[in-house]
């Protein structure tokens, strides 16, 4: 089983990352969190992975982090939810969002996400909140760095209709300007200016 790939990256898209290592290239579909990660630092990047095999296509996924992985490998334990729903699911809300989306029992958080309805939504909190650890939960009290608070405020406005294209660029001037900012403020903001 491959646990981790370390390396430099070769190609770069928000669905797939191509990873050279000792003259391999491995091709991982990634979350748009993961991406959002490796365009932040290219080189020398250590890539958690996991293997799935299909009976027609063997498909290595990626994550930049073990928390990621980890709820990834949780989400396909749930009945209908496969590997490509799951990775919609990290791309809709980060895995600190999605896993107290599960928690708290926020089924319209869930619902926000494309492809899941209020069945689904619900099914996963009822499968998923109990596997939940204690670990995950001090992870999930703990505060929110500034990156995170970009990813919430990011997300949050796509609820509301806003493209990430048009957000991200006002977001980010915020945070440059003003690194304290809340993510109401982020919020506001954004929607003063469409």
């Amino acid at each position: 089983m491959i646990t981790f790939i370390k390396g430099s990256v070769v190609e770069l898209s928000p669905a797939a990352v191509v990873v050279e290592a000792y003259g391999v290239g491995y091709e991982l579909v990634i979350s748009l969190n993961t991406y959002t990660e490796l365009k932040k630092k290219p080189e020398n990047v250590l890539i958690y992975t996991y293997h799935h095999v299909r009976e027609d296509a063997e498909i290595l996924y990626g994550f930049a982090g073990k928390n990621e992985r980890e709820l990834f490998q949780l989400l396909i334990t749930v009945n209908g939810i496969g590997p490509s729903s799951a990775i919609s699911m990290l791309s809709g809300l980060d895995s600190r969002e999605l896993s107290k989306a599960i928690l708290n029992e926020n089924v319209n958080a869930l619902k926000a996400i494309k492809g899941i309805g209020a069945k689904t939504a619900q099914r996963i909190i009822l499968d998923l909140k109990d596997k939940i650890g204690n670990d995950d939960k001090e992870y999930l009290n703990s505060d929110l760095p500034v990156n995170n608070i970009k990813n919430e405020a990011l997300s949050a406005l796509e609820v509301l209709g806003i493209p990430k294209k048009f957000a991200e660029p006002i977001v980010q001037q915020q945070l440059n300007e003003s690194p304290q900012s809340t993510v109401e403020e982020l919020i506001k903001l954004t929607l003063k200016k469409k």
